[in-house]
Formats: C-alpha cells, structure tokens, sequence
C-alpha cells in the first residue's frame, strides 16, 4: 500500500493525528515509567527477611515496670514462654527484622578515621536468636553459649570480641576476599573502636527498617543479651501450635509482671512485613491505577478518532471499494494510518520517557530503564493502536460502495 496517500490525508487533518500522536506519546512516558516503579515496589515488598516460615516467628516488645530486676524477670519470662503448648523456642533481643525500630553502628574495616565505614544493624543474640528466627549460617561457626555476654548498660561498656555478619555486609566490607572468617572489623572508624572477629556469616538477616537500599542487607549479630527495661521476645511456634496459643504468650507475661507495657502485642514476622510494605504496595497500587486510566483513555480516543474518520470518509471508502479495493485493502489502509500515527506517538514518548526517567533516577535512585523495557512498551503501545483502530477499520470495510457513493 502507498504510504504517501495516507500521509497526504492525514497532512490535511493534522489536528485530529498530531492530538492523538501526542496522547500516545503522554501515555508511553508514563505508563513505562509506572510499570517499572510498580516492578522496583513488588521486588522490594517481596524481598526475603532471613526468617524461616514468617507466619510461625511471633514477635513482642515489653517494657518493664521494675528495672532493678531486669535479669531476674527475663530468665523467668523465657522459661515461662518456653513452657507454653505450641511453642518450639524462645530468645530475647533488641530489635527484630522488619520491626520499624532498633540499633545500628558504623562498621570498618581499620580502626582509622581515613578507612570508609559501612551503616549497618545491630543484633543482639542471647544463643537463642538465630535458630529461633530460623536465619541459615552459611560459613562458619554459631556462638558457643560461653561467648554470650550479659551487659548491664549502667555498669558495664564491654563488647564481645566475636561477631556474625550477614553475607551483604561480608561483601561489602570485604569485596575481594573469598571468606571472610577470621577477618576483623571494628565498631567505628577512630583508634579507640572495639574490634571485632567474624565468626560467621548468615545468608540474610533483614533489617529493622528494611531500607529500600543495598543497606538492607546489612546487619552484625552480637553474642550478647543487654540488661535493658526495653526488649523483643522472639517466639517460633510449632507448626502444630494451637490456634490460641498467641493469647497464652500474651497471658503468661501478663501473669509474669502484670503492670508490664507491650507495645503492638504480639505479631508475626509475616504482620511486621505487611506493615512495613503497606507503603510499596499502595504506591504500585496507585500507579496501576493511573496506567489502566490512561492506557483506557488513549484506546477511547483512538477508537473515537478512527469512527470520526470513517464517518468523514464514507464517500472515499465508497469509491475506492466501486474501484475494486477489497475489505481487506481498508483495513489495512486504517491500520496502516494508525501505525504511523501510532509510531510518531511512540518516537516521542521514547524521548519523554527518558527524560521523566532521569527525574526519577534523581528523586527515588532507580536505575535507569532497561532497554528491554522499552522495547516491550513500544511493541505494547503499537498493538494498543491497531486493536483500538481494528473496530472501525472493520466497520469500514463493510460499507456498501453503492450506500456510501448514494449522492456522488
């Protein structure tokens, strides 16, 4: 078919083409821009926390009312939570994966100002903490249960000489070295930083704020259970547990210190995950949302366009179907019309794309778009075009040259 006659017919109604070119051309820079914001979300909400079987590991933060007994009550809280029915183990520390809240430090690799250092969080293991979250060591040794220190803060400023990393953290700090067992790291940058031996390293252990940055891979575990008012309890149900075994935990701390502050109650590590990515969730909801409009709205206004254009075309489709064109011949005369405006549509939304891309790469740190992407986005956004257009390009083959040529 001769493109130079569509082009010639649609020169004489540029309005109609240029309104529609630039509609297509709206909808691709955003609609691409979306989906990929709305991938970067799902894969940060579904990002593995360390933790074995979420919905089984409970999770409570306590305050106690009677501080000078800190030891005392804890021991008695673990025993008491260990004995309850369902209940396969127990440990207590200061911050859990995907909490909201907890401790981090600055970790190096020498003890001098100039050596950069890495943030990272800063778990506390009573001996207990990583078989109960089910967090997998995948080099090295767990702790030995006479390396677990028991640190008042008011008294005592000693940290344990021994650690575990997590593999991000191994990675980051030492990029070159095949294992990092043996190797040493200090709590800080300056002379006087306590040092570190790694141990051990664990696959993932999720921070407490799960930072959509490499930093969330970031964590260092420490052999030590600090005498503080304010702590987690950490529970692993067993799989057989009874369904009321959550009440029986709250119960027996309630039993336990009954003027004792939970603050959330008990919640699984499956619950602090969904409260953490409600966020991410509701963004790629939002911009599903507005790409389902928009993708809704330029097919409506291509369908609109082309019956338009039909209807103006009546006597044109008529004479040319009286010449001998077969339906086939206008369809393909539409569609191509379409991929032309459809194309120029595209070309400038490639270029709109890139540029709302950098805006993003500089407000959210996302990568830039993939090429693949594009790709998948002009091969969508030009079958959009001709399954839009197909409806009156159909309609328009049907027309009877007799009818259409009546007052010729």
């Amino acid at each position: 078919m001769e493109i130079r006659p569509i082009l010639s017919a649609l020169m004489r109604n540029k309005t109609g083409a240029l309104l529609i070119a630039a509609q297509i051309a709206l909808t691709f820079a955003i609609t691409i821009n979306a989906a990929y914001v709305i991938r970067d979300r799902l894969a940060i909400a579904a990002r593995p926390s360390g933790v074995d079987d979420e919905q089984r590991v409970l999770a409570v933060r306590y305050t106690m009312n009677s501080p000078q007994n800190i030891d005392a009550m804890a021991q008695r809280d673990l025993r008491s939570l260990q004995a309850v029915p369902g209940v396969e183990s127990v440990a207590i520390t200061n911050q859990v994966p995907l909490g909201g809240g907890g401790w981090s430090g600055s970790f190096a690799v020498q003890n001098r100002r100039e050596s950069p250092s890495v943030n990272a969080g800063m778990v506390f293991d009573d001996g207990h903490l990583l078989p109960t979250l089910g967090v997998k060591l995948v080099e090295g040794r767990y702790f030995r249960p006479d390396e677990i220190l028991v640190i008042d803060p008011n008294t005592s400023r000693d940290n344990p000489p021994t650690a575990l990393v997590t593999r991000g953290l191994a990675k980051t700090l030492f990029p070159n070295e095949a294992s990092v067992l043996g190797k040493t790291v200090y709590l800080g940058n300056t002379a006087d930083s306590p040092a570190l031996q790694i141990i051990g390293v664990v696959d993932h252990i999720e921070t407490p704020w799960a930072q959509t940055s490499e930093r969330h891979l970031n964590s260092v575990i420490f052999p030590q259970r600090l005498l503080q008012p304010y702590n987690y309890y950490v529970v692993r149900l067993r799989a057989d547990a009874a369904p009321d075994t959550r009440q029986q935990i709250l119960d027996t701390l309630a039993r336990n210190e009954p003027d004792r502050v939970t603050t959330r109650g008990l919640e699984s590590i499956a619950d602090l995950r969904a409260k953490r990515y409600r966020g991410e969730y509701a963004v790629a909801g939002l911009l599903l949302a507005v790409t389902v409009f928009l993708l809704i709205v330029t097919a409506s206004g291509i369908v609109g366009m082309a019956s338009l254009w039909v209807n103006l075309r009546r006597k044109q489709i008529g004479v040319r179907r009286a010449l001998g064109a077969t339906r086939a011949d206008i369809v393909r005369y539409f569609i191509t019309e379409n991929l032309m405006i459809s194309g120029t549509g595209v070309v400038a939304g490639l270029v709109a794309a890139q540029l709302l891309n950098a805006l993003l790469l500089r407000q959210m740190s996302l990568p830039p778009l993939p090429w693949g992407g594009l790709a998948f986005g002009v091969v969508a956004l030009l079958l959009l075009g001709v399954g839009s257009v197909l409806g009156p390009a159909m309609r328009a083959s049907r027309l009877s040259p007799a009818l259409a040529t009546r007052s010729i």
